[in-house]
């Protein structure tokens, strides 16, 4: 269901948020939808629910220009990728049932926990990589078997994240490439292509039982369409190698923030 919402005064501070979004969610991975969430209920007092479908198809055109982005500068793993994303696609589907039958401060606690249940597993990720760096045994190759199971797991799980809080699934997608000991542009690059298919099907999949609330959505993508064009050019010119678990440890603290203000909230 599509309506359209009375313009607000808050309304005209989202196009510098999706830029900012747009910006670092094309950067950092994901699209950036795990911001939206917080930010539509938190700031702007949308239904929770309402805040779900909105943020998903806000994400969209991030998630499509940082994609084409990434793509032609050689940052996407198709093989990893569609993995994730076939598996996501089932996960969406059941994520959406499961909004249609929780309340909206049921929803609101749940993102909390979830966001700080991942930041966790980014957190002992990164440790146990920065521990093998130290003792000179590097990062150990994973078996195709192992890659293939990680994978399914966190597509999964993503998709029924995506599906659920509409947040694109960016936490665990992430948390997943991590795993995968790919290199952090590549981890980003996918992850934005992964959170493409897996928001368009959870898109679909709310359509029917949500009202998508296209006032926000124009307000939110006037500026976050700017941010994901800028933001692959940006990270092209950075060197990461040296930098990698500070970045990680940079997506655990923010998880943990919005996980806590989600739930006290």
């Amino acid at each position: 269901m599509i309506e359209f919402s009375e313009i607000q005064n808050s309304y005209y501070i989202l196009p510098l948020v999706g830029i900012l979004v747009g910006l670092f969610g094309t950067m950092l991975g994901g699209g950036g939808g795990f911001f939206f969430l917080p930010i539509l209920t938190l700031l702007i007092g949308v239904p929770a629910q309402t805040a779900v479908i909105t943020s998903l198809v806000a994400t969209l055109p991030i998630c499509i220009v940082g994609s084409l982005s990434h793509y032609y500068k050689g940052n996407i793993d198709f093989k990893i990728g569609a993995l994730f994303a076939l598996t996501g696609i089932a996960g969406a589907f059941f994520g959406a049932e499961i909004t249609s039958r929780i309340s909206a401060e049921q929803l609101k606690i749940s993102f909390g926990i979830y966001s700080m249940v991942i930041a966790l597993n980014i957190v002992w990720g990164a440790w146990r990589k920065n521990q093998a760096e130290k003792n000179g045994n590097g990062q150990n190759e994973l078996s195709p078997f192992a890659k293939k199971s990680k994978s399914s797991f966190f597509g999964f799980f993503a998709g029924i994240i995506t599906g659920t809080f509409g947040t694109s699934g960016t936490a665990p997608v992430l948390a997943g490439l991590f795993s995968l000991n790919i290199p952090l542009k590549m981890v980003i690059g996918t992850s934005l292509l992964v959170v493409l298919s897996n928001t368009i099907f959870a898109v679909g999949a709310h359509f029917l039982v949500g009202k998508i609330d296209l006032t926000l959505v124009c307000f939110l993508t006037a500026g976050s369409i700017v941010g994901a064009l800028v933001g692959p050019r940006f990270l092209s010119k950075i060197k990461t190698g040296n930098s990698e678990n500070k970045v990680r440890y940079l997506y655990a603290a923010v998880m943990v923030v919005l996980g806590i203000l989600m739930i006290v909230g």
